[in-house]
């Protein structure tokens, strides 16, 4: 069974970086007109049109 690919990240710019808590550093990337929340740990958020979302999303994460 062959394992499934994982997409690159594009080419934007990383908006306004988390501070790393427990390891995780998490920051916003852009896709097209949605946003999504990325973390050194590999986790991804869903994508989403407002980048307020998108870092909640990411703050939430490095709380959990």
């Amino acid at each position: 069974m062959r394992a499934p690919l994982a997409l690159p990240l594009p080419s934007s710019v990383p908006h306004r970086p988390q501070p790393p808590t427990a390891g995780h550093t998490t920051s916003t990337a852009d896709r097209g007109s949605f946003c999504l929340a990325v973390c050194t740990c590999g986790w991804k958020g869903p994508a989403r049109r407002s980048r307020d979302l998108a870092r909640k999303d990411a703050a939430r994460h490095s709380a959990g």
